[in-house]
């Protein structure tokens, strides 16, 4: 039978019970549970058995007391209608646990609460706050940095114009004007683009490019509507409210979504209430790469941003003491499908 003694749930287990039942030392135990310490395999090994049969867990809290970082950080989301959001989150979260990082998810319901979600998130002693959503102006940028507990403050998929933040997102404008050649190519002249939200301070440069380019290649500015969220509800509005009882020659020929959800939300219309054909009748491409648009159902053409790739560098950032232009723009990929 072995010697090593169970846990009692009486009384919390220490690392000194594990140094005991491992036969090492109580900051050999402490080294054991540090992703990057100087630890050999087999006595690793030896303190996780003990540690597992004990029941021990190392208090994090206190360990972050010990030192300058508790790696913890705040996620705050906005948009969940958007599909994006989902796929975003599990990649991040995934990637920062595989580095020994944890997340404080935050719901920021909307533009008047992100401000006291910020303040709230700044209680909890994490180490950065990463932005996620389309709530964050110049007002609630200041708001979170004013708080001055976050080291670091990161707006992640958009392009921050506020020089007080990191901004790690794809390259908007280098990835629609790949977009706007690829729908010249194919030989599409009456576009419709179908923008999301405005905003400044965590910004999109998609419509703006995707009109730059058109009127330079072929003289004239694209017509485009705006909806308020990223959202197919309101997108399959807005399209609605544009497209229905137009003289069919009046018609766009495709339609460039700033997003997947945008597009999602038009090819419903095209098909189910305009009684249109995809791609014969109205051509539709997307942005974001989301696991529906491979469905047969949409079949969407769209733009891939590299998530792992971004994620990854997303953890450079939080790890480095550095202290330089972290900003970073990354080049994604073009998805053709029988939408467009």
């Amino acid at each position: 039978m072995s010697d090593v003694r169970r846990p009692n749930f009486e009384n919390n287990i220490t690392a000194d019970d594990v140094a005991e039942a491992a036969g090492v030392s109580r900051w050999t135990v402490n080294r054991a549970f540090k992703k990057d310490a100087s630890i050999s395999p087999k006595t690793r090994t030896k303190v996780m058995e003990a540690a597992s049969k004990l029941g021990y867990v190392p208090d994090l809290r206190a360990a972050a007391l010990a030192s300058d970082r508790s790696n913890l950080v705040a996620l705050l989301v906005d948009d969940f209608a958007n599909p994006h959001k989902l796929v975003m989150m599990e990649r991040l979260t995934r990637i920062l646990r595989k580095h020994g990082w944890d997340t404080l998810l935050v719901n920021t319901l909307d533009r008047d609460d992100a401000g006291h979600a910020i303040l709230n998130a700044s209680q909890r002693r994490v180490d950065a706050a990463i932005l996620i959503g389309i709530q964050f102006d110049d007002e609630v940028l200041e708001t979170a940095l004013h708080a001055r507990r976050f080291h670091k403050l990161i707006i992640f998929a958009r392009t921050s114009r506020h020089p007080d933040t990191i901004s790690i997102a794809v390259d908007d404008a280098a990835a629609m004007q790949e977009i706007a050649a690829y729908v010249a190519e194919q030989g599409y002249r009456r576009p419709l683009f179908l923008a999301g939200p405005r905003t400044y301070s965590a910004h999109l440069l998609r419509k703006e490019t995707f009109l730059g380019c058109w009127k330079r290649r072929f003289g004239t500015v694209p017509e485009f509507a705006e909806v308020p969220a990223y959202d197919p509800i309101l997108a399959e509005q807005v399209v609605t409210r544009i497209l229905t009882d137009r003289p069919r020659d009046e018609m766009p020929d495709i339609l460039v979504c700033e997003n997947d959800a945008l597009a999602i939300g038009a090819i419903d219309v095209i098909r189910h209430k305009l009684g249109l054909r995809i791609p014969e009748d109205i051509a539709v491409t997307g942005f974001d790469d989301v696991p529906q648009c491979q469905s047969p159902n949409y079949a969407l053409t769209t733009y891939r941003q590299p998530l792992t790739e971004m994620a990854e560098y997303l953890v450079e950032v939080l790890e480095s003491s550095e202290d330089r232009d972290f900003d970073r723009a990354f080049k994604g990929k073009l998805v053709p499908r029988a939408s467009a």
